[in-house]
Formats: C-alpha cells, sequence, structure tokens
C-alpha cells in the first residue's frame, strides 16, 4: 500500500481552515493541506518545513512525486512527469530526495493490472520501478537501483544514512537496505512472502514493516502465480518489529485483516499503523497505537472512511496522513496534519 493504495493529488492551499473530526484525544487540531483529486504518502523534510508527496494532477495521467510547504503552500513537481512514480522521502541534508519511477521504462503511466483473472483484489508491483536520488528541485543525480524487477518503497534513517526498500532482486519481494548513494546493498529478510512499507526508528535500531507469508500449499501457489505476474495480494498484511539490520524478526499484529504504513511515534516506544481489522475486508481504515509488543491498542481516529501513511514531524508536535475525510467525490484523498498531544 505505499505505493498501491495512494493514487494522486489535488492543489494545496495556505493554511486550510480547521476541520471538526472524531478522533482520539492524542490527536488536536486537524488540517486540511490539499483539496480534491488523489494524494497520498506525504513524508517530512528533516527540519520540517515541507512535506513531500505523490498526487495525480493535470497535465500528467498517474501519481508523480511533489513537494509543498508543511502549510500546503507552493505545491511544485519534483518528479520527471512521466511513467508512474511512488514513494518520495527526503534524505538527511534536506537538499535531496528519493523515489520510485517507472519512467525509464516508458513515458506512458504503466496499465493497471487485470484484475478479470484474479479471484483476490490485486496490486501490480511494476517490474520497470527503479529508485532514483535527486535535488529537492527535481533534477536527478544518480538511480541507485538497477535490478531486474520492482525496486520501491524506500524510506531513508537521517542519522544512519540508510535506506530501506523492497526488492524482488532475489525473485521474492524482500527488504533490502544501502547506502544513501545506492552502495553496500544487502537483503535482510529471507522469508517467502512480501514485505514492504518498512520503516526505521529515528535512531536507526529498529524497523518496522508489513507482511504477508502464505503457509498453506494452495496459498504459496496463488503467491507465486501472482508473483510471476508482476502482482501481489494485499488484503491479509500483518505488522512485523525488528532490529535495525533486520535481525530478530518477530510479528506484532495478528488481526488477519489489513494492517500497514507502519511508523514509530518520536521516542520509539510505539507503533502508529493503519489498519481495517476493525471492518475486516473493508476499505474503511483507521489510525491505531500499540506498543512494540502489539499490547496497548489505543484507535486514534475515527472518520469513518480510509485514513493511512501516518508520519511524526520532526519535532514530535504534528502528525500527517492522508484521508478521504470531507471528500467530495469516492476517489478523493487528501493530506492532513494534526496535532499530537
Amino acid at each position: 500500500m505505499r505505493n498501491q493504495i495512494c493514487v494522486a493529488v489535488a492543489f494545496a492551499i495556505l493554511m486550510a481552515t480547521p476541520a471538526a473530526c472524531q478522533t482520539s484525544e492524542r490527536l488536536g487540531k486537524l488540517r486540511q493541506l490539499t483539496f480534491g483529486g488523489q494524494n497520498a504518502e506525504a513524508y517530512w523534510s528533516p527540519d520540517g518545513r515541507r512535506l513531500i508527496f505523490q498526487s495525480t494532477r493535470e497535465p500528467y495521467r498517474c501519481d508523480q512525486i511533489f513537494v509543498m510547504n508543511a502549510d500546503g503552500s507552493d505545491v511544485r513537481l519534483v518528479s520527471t512527469g512521466k511513467g508512474r512514480t511512488t514513494c518520495g522521502y527526503f534524505l538527511a541534508d534536506g537538499k535531496h530526495i528519493l523515489y520510485s519511477s517507472t519512467h525509464e521504462g516508458g513515458e506512458e503511466c504503466p496499465p493497471p493490472p487485470d484484475r478479470s483473472r484474479s479471484k483476490v483484489y490485486v496490486w501490480a508491483v511494476y517490474p520497470s520501478y527503479d529508485i532514483y536520488l535527486a535535488t529537492d528541485q527535481g533534477r536527478i543525480v544518480k538511480k541507485l537501483t538497477d535490478s531486474a524487477g520492482y525496486d520501491a518503497e524506500a524510506t531513508v534513517c537521517w542519522r544512519t544514512g540508510k535506506i530501506v526498500y523492497t526488492s524482488l532482486a532475489s525473485g521474492d519481494l524482500e527488504l533490502w537496505v544501502m547506502d544513501s548513494d545506492g552502495s553496500n546493498r544487502r537483503q535482510i529478510t529471507n522469508r517467502l512472502g512480501y514485505d514492504g512499507g518498512a520503516v526505521f526508528s529515528r535512531d536507526g535500531s529498529k524497523l518496522v514493516w508489513r507482511a504477508h507469508y502464505p503457509r498453506e500449499e494452495t496459498a504459496v501457489a496463488q503467491y507465486k502465480e501472482l508473483l510471476a505476474r508482476n502482482l501481489v495480494a494485499p488484503s491479509r498484511v500483518e505488522i512485523f518489529l525488528a532490529d535495525g539490520d533486520g535481525r530478530n524478526p518477530r510479528q506484532v499484529t495478528n488481526f488477519g485483516c489489513a494492517s500497514f504504513a507502519p511508523t514509530f511515534t518520536p521516542d520509539g516506544k510505539h507503533i502508529v499503523f493503519a489498519s481495517n481489522h476493525h471492518d475486516c475486508d473493508s476499505r474503511n481504515f483507521e489510525l491505531y497505537m500499540m506498543n512494540l509488543d502489539g499490547s496497548g491498542l489505543q484507535r486514534l481516529t475515527n472518520l469513518g472512511g480510509f485514513v493511512s501513511f501516518p508520519e511524526f514531524s520532526p519535532d514530535g508536535k504534528y502528525l500527517v496522513f492522508a484521508s478521504d475525510y470531507k471528500a467530495k467525490s469516492r476517489y478523493e484523498f487528501n493530506i492532513f496534519v494534526a496535532e499530537w498531544k
């Protein structure tokens, strides 16, 4: 979902009017930063003054990467405008970004997956996705991955400079790490199934991600058949936690539904994530918080639709996320920022 639920964006405006909604006592005043269209995966710059996010807007037909000020003003394209992009993230210097793009595989948007051949909802993991390093003005500096198959869903630990991402380089969708220049690539998961959407804790000592590991013979066969067509089925994903180097992996949730987009609270003691376990198999996702062992589950939002992709501001005072809250059309998603108490 770090690349597939996210779709597109509308134009942002300066300091939107605060909106009233149902949230927990941990969330304060809510501000909407984009209005209309499809916007998702907004992540902070190291100084907290900007956000990078993916969006579809005219004249672009599918997701591109944009940067805007933290109040929603000054929206600028920073990807090529070609192909499809996903998963933008700032590097620690605040002057460079990374994102995944299919533009070298073709200037047009890659075709959507053929869902008529599948009995379950599927995502496309386009093999033409690679990860690129660019300036925050949009000039590509370096292509960081070059393996055959999907390379995407990258995030950065600003303290260590390490990048964690999902890759099909081994023949399965595993987590890999590399340095900020693309060197020292290393696979850190090795279990049949999909590993994705990984995020480091701020000190780099822990790693959290979503995963689905099929067990039964029929489920394994289905996973392999879909992957051969560059597809995955995301309806059963759980949250996993490990040391920052991938060691000591353990499962944190066991809802049997879809839990994804995890992130650590600034102190590293809790995980905030999106889940539909209150309405399994639906598109209704809310934000939850739990301890690192899965205990102490708290529901943070109750907006009655899709809420996901949370991330805390560098100073820990705000939480940004994407939602269809107050959407005026079925497929409208916007970026919101709430005070964190």
